[in-house]
């Protein structure tokens, strides 16, 4: 059971350490909302019996599409049935992007509170705030709005989640009173996006800090290469690379709780056995050299930022981006003629013909989505020369 807990900001509220991020559930098909929904409400209440009590979705999470409302919403709530919306802490998001009047923002809660099965959503964010949609966004009345929603009871507590660069993040939290702020932070990425320093300024005011990305879209454990893996098992033998990621950003006093996207049974138990072991002096001085050195492999080596969050999806064209710009990377990070062979070959039954990066046409329409403002057609590019053979 975790016992470790920390107050968000602010608000008064507790939450264990460890929160369940519903953007990666299970899934049993080739298409984003094939979710299994016995297993994911099976995972999430799993996660809630040992102690998990802050749990995260968004309007398009599980959706082939991010104008469409996806499965995750509906399928945490299910979960919640049963006593179990009494035991957490909810959160979810208003989807920005599709927000042209004021009255959308109302509309938009009011359909996720029903599909939520709840009265009140206890954290809402504004979805992805970035430099070109918080003027609009301003200009419509997002800050009255969340006013008025707290007001009338639909929500406790208002904050945003965000992808672009630290000047814009400076400007948003100084431009409301915010209860709190998610952020992409892990050990790749202290000063990307908002960063340690965004990190500390929002903290600074008070605000509670929840943390999504920590292992980089799974990038930190499923394609750790070899070398850097060596530093990090010398350091610590005893320590797997989910528990390099997760203890970093638990050392961060400002952090309330790290959001992990947890698709499997397995990962559940990994992920709650770390936050159940966590104390504080876990993270050592030593521990921070051994990553110094990981970030110094991974700067001269990654090719693409990516972190596989699928807001590119879909291609018009059916190229499968996160999974080429993946590819991408382990081409150039596993620096043998052996591991390069073993991608091309995965890479050739692991995508169709549809998918693969040769098929891009350069419309650039995953660049306006790409919350990493990558020049995914650049990089796409990239790929078809170094897989050109299959």
């Amino acid at each position: 059971m975790i016992k470790n807990t920390r107050i968000i900001g602010q608000t008064g509220l507790s939450s264990s350490i460890l929160g369940f991020g519903c953007m990666r559930l299970p899934i049993t098909g080739k298409t984003n909302d094939s979710v299994d929904v016995d297993l994911s409400v099976s995972m999430i209440r799993q996660a809630v019996d040992r102690g998990v009590t802050y749990v995260d979705s968004a309007y398009p999470y599980h959706s082939n599409s991010r104008t469409e409302p996806g499965m995750s919403e509906p399928i945490l709530g299910q979960a919640l049935r049963g006593g179990y919306r009494e035991k957490v802490t909810l959160a979810t998001k208003l989807p920005t992007w599709l927000v042209e009047k004021r009255s959308d923002m109302d509309k938009f809660l009011d359909l996720q509170l029903s599909r939520l099965g709840v009265s009140q959503i206890d954290f809402y964010l504004a979805h992805n705030l970035n430099s070109s949609v918080w003027d609009k966004l301003l200009s419509l009345g997002l800050r009255q709005f969340m006013d008025e929603a707290v007001k009338d009871g639909r929500i406790h507590f208002p904050g945003f989640s965000f992808h672009d660069f630290y000047p814009i993040f400076e400007k948003i939290v100084s431009s409301y009173d915010w209860a709190f702020a998610q952020i992409q932070y892990n050990y790749l990425d202290t000063e990307y996006q908002a960063g340690k320093k965004g990190l500390e300024l929002a903290a600074s005011k008070g605000m509670g800090l929840v943390i999504m990305e920590p292992l980089r879209g799974g990038f930190l454990v499923n394609s750790m290469p070899p070398e850097p893996r060596e530093i990090l098992t010398e350091a610590r033998p005893d320590w797997s690379l989910p528990a390099w990621a997760l203890n970093f950003i638990w050392n961060h006093p400002q952090v309330s709780v790290v959001l992990s996207g947890m698709s499997t049974p397995e990962q559940v138990d990994e992920n709650i056995l770390l936050a159940e072991q966590w104390h504080e002096g876990l993270f050592t001085a030593r521990d921070d050299a051994a990553l110094t050195k990981v970030k110094e492999y991974f700067a001269a080596n990654i090719k693409a930022n990516c972190t596989s969050c699928g807001y590119c999806m879909p291609c018009p064209s059916g190229v499968d981006i996160p999974k080429n710009l993946t590819f991408l990377n382990q081409y150039y990070l596993f620096d043998t003629e052996a591991a390069k062979s073993a991608c091309r070959y995965y890479y050739s039954i692991q995508l169709t013909e549809e998918q693969r990066s040769s098929n891009c046409v350069g419309c650039k329409e995953c660049e306006e989505k790409c919350p990493q403002s990558l020049t995914i057609p650049e990089f796409l590019a990239q790929t078809a020369q170094c897989y050109k053979s299959e």
